[in-house]
């Protein structure tokens, strides 16, 4: 390791090893929590147990195993959601800031490195620093999870916990703070109000991607029907869309305004307006994958977009 790379190692090395402590430690934590919660699942048989009204809705060890761990890992998963803010405040915006602020990237320059070549150097490890980090953070999240995945009241597959923090838009998300940290220092060219500007951007985007996620229209719903008055197809792991009613003998959905009862009087109610049938739609679990891709795509175009417009700023040398 020599030059800019030895440079950015450096510069960058407190936060690798902070980085390397807490991936550890958390690591450490999750596999003995995870083996006392699989005990706990194979000695009571409940490992079958998923979805809010599947068979064991009442079974207490189900009640006792999300009491237990539950919590516990909504919070690594908010942990590891929150790492794209964490990145970019702490490593995105003093990256460029601080040497902009200090004035020490003049020294830099004028060792025969250009300012691309500089900027490089120091992102580069940055990026697959923050690659790995929040990679093992997803993994580790989405392994303590599996056994308890979708079952009775969560967490479930789109609960922001567990979404935001699996999967491959948590390391897109990680790879866009680090680039608008980055960004921000170099154009505040102050490494406490670029913190801020990275603070708002990072969260301003994920508030509006999970506000948006099922409102867009990026997926159709499954609608599940059900004849007459049998019973309706359980809802599991699906997320419900919030669109349900009874279906007219064309197959047209109307909903429920016009028979809100159950039972007997539901049924007199459905056969005065001619309704054959019930309907409600639902995002099936394996949406997850393709809403995983979506907002993987759209973190990744913004971070391209600000790591080019940092290299046509350094390349022009307007910093």
């Amino acid at each position: 390791m020599r030059g800019t790379l030895w440079l950015a190692w450096r510069q960058q090395r407190i936060q690798i090893a902070v980085g390397v402590v807490v991936v550890a430690a958390c690591a450490l934590y999750v596999a003995l929590q995870r083996a006392d919660m699989t005990s706990f699942i194979d000695s009571h048989h409940v490992a079958l147990c998923k979805g809010w009204n599947g068979p064991c809705a009442d079974s207490p060890y189900v009640l006792e195993l999300l009491y237990t761990h539950a919590d516990h890992i909504r919070m690594l998963g908010w942990i590891s959601a929150a790492l794209p803010v964490l990145i970019g405040l702490f490593w995105g915006a003093p990256l460029i800031g601080r040497e902009l602020e200090s004035g020490t990237y003049r020294l830099a320059l004028t060792q025969g490195v250009g300012p691309v070549r500089w900027f490089v150097s120091r992102f580069g490890l940055a990026a697959l620093c923050t690659v790995v980090g929040s990679a093992a953070f997803a993994g580790l999240v989405a392994w303590w999870w599996a056994p308890i995945s979708n079952m009775l009241d969560g967490p479930y597959w789109y609960d922001s916990a567990i979404f935001d923090a699996t999967g491959p838009a948590a390391v897109a998300g990680a790879l866009f703070g680090l680039a608008a940290g980055t960004a921000a220092g170099l154009l505040v060219r102050r490494v406490l109000p670029a913190m801020g500007v990275t603070l708002v951007v990072v969260l301003g985007v994920r508030a509006v991607l999970d506000a948006c996620r099922f409102h867009l229209g990026w997926l159709t719903p499954l609608t599940r029907t059900s004849p007459g008055m049998q019973p309706k197809a359980l809802i599991g792991s699906a997320r419900s869309a919030g669109d349900w009613g009874y279906l007219t003998p064309s197959g047209k959905h109307e909903g429920i305004v016009n028979c809100e009862f159950s039972g007997a009087e539901l049924k007199r109610c459905m056969a005065e307006h001619g309704y054959v049938g019930r309907f409600y739609k639902v995002y099936p679990s394996s949406d997850f994958w393709s809403l995983q891709a979506i907002e993987s795509a759209v973190f990744l175009v913004l971070a391209v977009a600000l790591i080019a417009l940092i290299v046509v700023r350094l390349r022009g040398r307007r910093f």
